[in-house]
Formats: structure tokens, C-alpha cells, sequence
């Protein structure tokens, strides 16, 4: 491979095992393409994948696997916690091994002009892909979530950057774009009370007055009796894992309850994990040169 980028795609669908196979089938045995990662939840009633390749065969898999969840999955039956405009919600390109940004949002701007043709799906570019300044934020984007896409198309200010100016009937609409690599991370809560793990998501993100690059909601998962706030974690070398782990502690002692877990959702760059882990240990002087698969990659 020469230049490798990533793809992260968020799939409405974290229950039917055999969509969520149907979906992974598009990146599997594809030559210049390697599936490296998959997560699926049923309270989200999410898929989230993670794929690396080089730009056409990663392009020709993304496409197979929109079709597959335009053909399978219809939002209007669609129910979870995690919210959603789209069979396929998001679709991000991350640049890894000798590719720029520049070449990122290239290749993002022909998945979606491609999507909008093939599947008459409308598509919106975001982050660094964006058109204008004020879609560059997933969130403003999604709001309004699927039920509410149609009102929202027919306003001027969001016509889609590719596609109709009314959402796919089944499958809603998409965004798709170029980031840096962020980190899914949710912290888990001695409550089921779904109330303090939304006052704590918005006391730790930024757009409500949190911590800068921490994006937060609140979420129910009710098959384990508990909350939690679950995050993207947007630039974690200027807010470290570490910090919002400890704000939310500090937070969730104001309700009486306690983090009882966390997770990564996808993958992580070695470096975020390092910088927590040097944290906890109260490691003097450390640095990432000093793990040893750092040095063996290098």
C-alpha cells in the first residue's frame, strides 16, 4: 500500500446480525482495503467500523457497504439511544501513512457526490470537507435527527451539498467528511436515572460551556441498568482522556453515584491510552519513546 487513509462509518444498526455482516462483507476480501475493527451495540443500535486502505479499493468499499445499508435498513422502524439521521450516519476520512488533509477531502468529496448519485441518498460534507463554516459541527447538522430531515431540507440554509432537497424516504441522509483521528470514548454510571447522565454530558462538553475538543450526550442502556455519557473526543492532545474521566467522577459525586467503567468505541491511537496510563501511574518524565511497540513500529 502507498498512501493509506481511514474510514469510520457509522451504520444505523447495532442489533440484526446479519445486516451488520452484510454491511462488514464490503470491506472483507477486498485487495487494497483491510477491516481492522467493528463495533456493535444494541442500546445505540449502532455500527461503527473501521477500515484502512488505499483510495479507490477504500472508496469502492465504503459505496458497496452505503448500498447494502440503504437496501437494509429503514430509520423509520429505526429506535436506539444513539442519535440519527441515516442508514449511514457519518462517514469520515482520517489521512494516516502519506496523505495529506488535502488529499482526504478530495477523496470525501467523491464518496459523497458518488453516494448521492448510486443511492439518492442526500449528503452533507462536514468538518474539513465542509462547504461553509457552519456545517463544519456534526451535531448541527444532525439535529433534528431523521424525523425531522424533511422540515429541514426545505429551509435554503440546508440544501444539501449533494443530492435531492428531500431525505431518502428509508434511509435519511448522510454526512460524510475529513478529520483528524478523534477517540469514541464513553464513561459509565452507578445510575439508571438517564437525567444525570445528560446534566453531566453537557457540564463536560464544549459547546454548553465544557471541556474545548469533548463532545457529550447522555445515554440509557437499559439491557444493563445503567447510563452513560458517551463522547468524541475530537483532539485528545489538548484534552487527554484522563481530564474528562476525572471531571465526570468530580460531577457525578454532585448526584451521589460513581463511574463504574469506560470504554473505546473503535479504534485508538497509542498515544491517548500512554497519556492516560502516565497519568494514573504518576509517571515522572515519561514519554511514548519509551514503549517499546512505539520503537519497534518506527
Amino acid at each position: 500500500m502507498d498512501k493509506i487513509f481511514e474510514t469510520v462509518p457509522n451504520f444505523s444498526e447495532g442489533r440484526d446480525q446479519g445486516t451488520i455482516n452484510a454491511i462488514l462483507d464490503a470491506f472483507r476480501n477486498r485487495s487494497g482495503v483491510k477491516l481492522i475493527d467493528h463495533e456493535a451495540d444494541p442500546d445505540h443500535n449502532r455500527c461503527v467500523v473501521t477500515a484502512v486502505g488505499e483510495a479507490a479499493p477504500l472508496k469502492e468499499a465504503v459505496l458497496a457497504a452505503v448500498g447494502t445499508a440503504v437496501r437494509r435498513i429503514d430509520l423509520r422502524l429505526h429506535k436506539g439511544q444513539h442519535p440519527r439521521m441515516g442508514a449511514v450516519d457519518v462517514i469520515p476520512f482520517i489521512p494516516l501513512r502519506k496523505a495529506t488533509m488535502e488529499e482526504t477531502i478530495l477523496l470525501s468529496r467523491q464518496v459523497a457526490r458518488a453516494i448521492a448519485e448510486a443511492y439518492q441518498v442526500p449528503v452533507f460534507l462536514y468538518e474539513e470537507s465542509a462547504s461553509r463554516p457552519d456545517r463544519k459541527n456534526l451535531a448541527d447538522i444532525r439535529k433534528g435527527e431523521f424525523e425531522g430531515m424533511t422540515a429541514k431540507l426545505k429551509l435554503a440554509e440546508w440544501k444539501p451539498d449533494f443530492g435531492a432537497t428531500a431525505p431518502h424516504p428509508s434511509a435519511g441522509v448522510v454526512a460524510v467528511g475529513a478529520r483528524m483521528p478523534l477517540v469514541a470514548f464513553n464513561v459509565n454510571l452507578s445510575t439508571a436515572n438517564p437525567e444525570i447522565a445528560s446534566a453531566i454530558a453537557k457540564a463536560v462538553r464544549h459547546q454548553s460551556g465544557g471541556l474545548r475538543y469533548c463532545k457529550a450526550i447522555g445515554v440509557d442502556l437499559k439491557a444493563r441498568g445503567i447510563v452513560q455519557v458517551s463522547m468524541n473526543m475530537t483532539d485528545f492532545t489538548r484534552t487527554p482522556l484522563h481530564r474528562v474521566v476525572e471531571l465526570i467522577r468530580a460531577e457525578a459525586r454532585r448526584y451521589g453515584v460513581s463511574v463504574v467503567g469506560s470504554e473505546i468505541v473503535g479504534m485508538v491511537p497509542m498515544a491517548a491510552l500512554v497519556d492516560a496510563a502516565a497519568y494514573y501511574m504518576g509517571l515522572e518524565r515519561f514519554s511514548i519513546e519509551q514503549v517499546l511497540e512505539q520503537r519497534l513500529s518506527e
